[in-house]
Formats: structure tokens, sequence, C-alpha cells
């Protein structure tokens, strides 16, 4: 039976050493009170201490001082093991700086392990990540010098097929965030984002006798409907109310609390962006690359888009009368609508479906997408991307690996060079202003997000779009496909790259 505590009553449950699951998503729908509650006890005193916690898709809120980054960056946490690191600023730099272990895994990969633990099976296999960094006869998942665990992710071979298999440490706490207990203690999700890997996190936590902590906005007296129920209160040990965050109307339409049809996702989008601080001014170079990007789209592809360049893609998906004659998809689970952006990244605006994550990562990692628009801070001579991580700086691969294992067709969108880059478009033909100084295609990228050699066995279609210029892979790597009017190939491409590529167009 479960039992209704205030956040730091539920804090004093967690003992040293534990091992901690967080349901978040990048910065949405994270149990905040109860993170602050745990960080209130630490620092009084210096317990729970040695805790290890895992996230599918991190579990920051893009403030150095909120949330769990307090009592990370005093010490309670020995290990971190992260899908995504972007919305937790300060525990970035303490990573960087091996204040303690950290672990970057691709994001669906640690969602099925998280399932697999839930159904008493230790990991997951996946053909995910061979490849590429987290492969460890590569690099393997640590992130900084201290980073050494052997046993996150293993090369196997089942049947004469090579697989990695992933397996995390035994959780033992799970701290979620809900809307509404009702008196049996099931929590549902209603005015929500998403629901991430909650049931699953929570199985596998009873199944390994430990305990399950939801913040929840409410307390209701009449009982869910089944169907609403993602969490059967028999799972749940401690429920603590918490008052719930204030969001402006136009966040709470990302709850599919409402109907949005599509003639009014353009406003909403725009409402969103405002509050998330995600819109940009027009940038020419963004802008051209989105418009060739969006002409590889076709009616009924089912499409996921990354965030950044990519997401100009479905500006132009829109003039181009496609986008409500494709299926948008968003790695927490979100099918149809359109995604936001910002700090409410991992929500939709007029979603048809929300579904637990898992589930849309077993979409993604069977190839059931017909294309993908990501970005890259590198690209090699053979085709390799770096998505995840720059010079002193990372951001984690998030979904970015599974998503683009199996998809038939992906897009990647970067500018041919960046810092100072200028151009100017009229009508068709582009004008390069000035050459960034630092460039994006280089001989080998610094850390392998994306094999080309994988894709090439695949068979999948890889094209990578510039603001100049159209590279494709081929078996031999990079080939240059495309010059756009008005750029001077030898002088605008082929003597700025620092290899030679051969020209597959006039």
């Amino acid at each position: 039976m479960y039992r209704i505590l205030s956040s730091d009553e539920a804090a004093r449950l967690i003992q040293s050493g534990e091992t901690i699951c967080v349901n978040s998503f990048v910065g949405i729908e994270n149990p905040v009170e109860l993170h602050e509650a745990i960080y209130r006890r630490f620092h009084e005193t210096h317990e729970p201490n040695n805790l290890t916690i895992i996230s599918s898709a991190g579990f920051g809120v893009w403030d150095a001082d909120r949330c769990a980054e307090g009592y990370i960056r005093e010490g309670a946490v020995k290990k971190l093991i992260c899908g995504h690191f972007g919305a937790m600023p300060s525990t970035k730099r303490l990573v960087l700086e091996d204040r303690f272990e950290a672990y970057n895994l691709p994001l669906g990969c640690i969602s099925h392990a998280i399932r697999a633990q839930a159904s008493g099976i230790p990991g997951a296999l996946s053909k995910v990540g061979l490849d590429i960094f987290v492969d460890p006869r590569r690099e393997g998942p640590g992130i900084n010098r201290i980073s050494h665990d052997d046993s996150l992710v293993k090369p196997v071979n089942v049947d004469g097929e090579e697989y990695l298999y992933y397996q995390l440490p035994k959780i033992t706490t799970a701290l979620i965030k809900g809307t509404a207990a009702d008196r049996f203690g099931n929590i549902s999700f209603d005015d929500m984002y998403m629901s991430g890997d909650a049931l699953s996190i929570c199985q596998a936590v009873k199944a390994n006798r430990g305990k399950v902590i939801v913040q929840v906005d409410r307390l209701v007296t009449t009982p869910s409907r089944p169907r609403n129920t993602i969490i059967p209160g028999c799972l749940v040990d401690v429920i603590v109310v918490a008052d719930p965050e204030v969001r402006p109307v136009a966040f709470k339409a990302l709850t599919g609390s409402f109907e949005i049809p599509y003639e009014e996702w353009k406003g909403w989008q725009e409402m969103v962006d405002d509050l998330s601080e995600a819109r940009s001014k027009s940038n020419p170079a963004y802008n051209t690359i989105g418009r060739r990007a969006a002409r590889e789209l076709k009616a009924d592809d089912i499409v996921n888009i990354g965030i950044g360049i990519p997401e100009t893609v479905s500006r132009y998906a829109r003039k181009n009368g496609l986008l409500d004659k494709i299926t948008m998809t968003v790695e927490s689970g979100g099918i149809g609508g359109f995604p936001a952006s910002g700090t409410v990244f991992g929500a939709m605006i007029g979603a048809a479906s929300v579904y637990d994550m898992a589930n849309q990562f077993d979409l993604y990692n069977s190839g059931g997408l017909n294309i993908c628009f990501m970005g890259a801070f590198e690209v090699d001579r053979h085709g390799n991307v770096n998505s995840h991580r720059g010079p002193e700086t990372f951001s984690g691969i998030g979904g970015f690996a599974n998503i683009t294992a199996k998809t038939p067709t992906v897009v990647f969108c970067l500018t041919f060079n960046t810092h100072g880059l200028e151009i100017e478009r009229r009508k068709d033909e582009v004008t390069i202003l000035n050459n960034g100084s630092i460039p994006k295609f280089v001989n080998d990228v610094r850390s392998i997000s994306f094999s080309a050699a994988r894709a090439l066995e695949n068979g999948q279609r890889v094209l990578y779009i510039t603001e100049r210029c159209v590279f494709e892979l081929t078996p031999d790597g990079l080939a240059l496909k495309e010059v756009y009017p008005g750029v001077d190939m030898q002088k605008d491409i082929l003597d700025l790259l620092p290899f030679d590529v051969p020209v597959l167009c006039k």
C-alpha cells in the first residue's frame, strides 16, 4: 500500500549507494521537487551519497541551480548514465572536470535496457551502437578520464550476428513525475507532455525489490479510467503532492488536453517558440539548407526531424504543402502533430498518439521511419558523422544513434563551415560572402556518432546537405552530388575541403 509523504520525508527513504532511475526527457517532466528535497537533505547531512543515477534522456531543467544540479555539484553522485546531458549545464561542466564517472549511451538503448530489467532480464541486445563511439572496441561509453565501467556495453555474437549488449546497474529507486493519483494510488499523466519510461522503470524497480516514489500535482477521488492509468497503484510506494508548475496556455496545448487542427499548428508553434526561447532570427544559410532538404520528403513519409538546423525542414515542408501529408515523430513517444523545440523539446503540438518511449525506439530501431533529418558537428572523408561531442564540450548522443541506425534515407543538415559564415540567397542563386573560421568537413571526426561503413552495409541512402552543395555517401566515401546555382565549385567547395572527393555533378 502506498504512503503519502512530503518531499523531505520521501528523500529520507533514499539510502546511500542506491541506483536511482529518473523518468524525464531532456528538460521536461522532471520530478523537480523530489530532486530538490534530495539536495536539501544532502546539503544538511551529506546523505544520501555514493549514488548512481540513470536517465534515458537526461534530467535537467536548463538551470544550473535547480533540480539535481545542486546535489550533483556538492558530491552526492558517483556515477551518471544518461542518453543526453543538454539540459544539465552545471553537470556537463563537472563531467569534463572528472568529478564523477559519467557514461553516454544511446537513448533508446537505455530505454530498452530498463525495459529488460522490468522483465527480469539483465540487459538488452541491439545493433544500434556498432562501429560508433559507444562500441567498446572504439571508445566505449565513458565520457571522461575516470569512467571505465566495462559492464555497460559489450559486443556479443548471437547465431553468427554481431550485437551490442547493454546492461545497466540494478535500479533500486524510481523518481517519477505524474499528474494525479487516485485513491488506489493509480497514476495518470493527463496533463503531461509524455510518459517516457515511467511504467518500465517502476516494473524494474519492483523486480529489484526497490521503491517507487511518484511526485504528482494532485490527488483525486474518482478512480482513473483504466486506459488512462500509466502506473498502477500496486507498483507505487510513495506519493508526494507538489504544487504544479504554472504553465502558460501555449504550453498546455502540448499536453494533448484539447484538439489542435492542422490549420492552427503554425500559430501554436510560434507561441511555444516565443515562450521556450526557441525562436531564432532568419538565417539565410539555415533556410537554404532547410529548403533543399525538404525536397527529399514524400507524402505518407514517417519522419523524425532533429533540433537545430533540421527544424527548418518543417518550415519548407509546410510551404511545399507536405507538412499535413507526412507523420512526424519525436523520441519521447509522440506520433503525428508537430514537435516543439527549445526548453520543451520532446513535446508535440497536435499529437495523434503519445506512447511509451521504449515503443518509439522499437519503431526507430527496426527501420520504421522512412526518412530522418539530423544535425552534425563534423563530417569526415569517409562519411562518418560526429553529432555528440565538440572540443571541450558535449551534449550526448540522445536518440541520434537509434534514429539513424536503420532509417532508409538519412539526411544530415549542416553548414559547410561555421563561426563567421555569411551567405546571400537571391531566388535560386547562392553567393558565399564570407566563409566561417571553423570547418565542418574534416579528414577524421573526433568521435563517431554515425558510421558510414555500417550505413553502406545496411543499404541506407545518406545525404549531407549544406548551404552551398549536397554530398552523398558512396562506397568510396563522400562524393559531391549537387552544387547550387551561384556557387563556384572549385573556389567555394573543392579548394576548402581537406580531402579530395569525386564529383558526380556537372
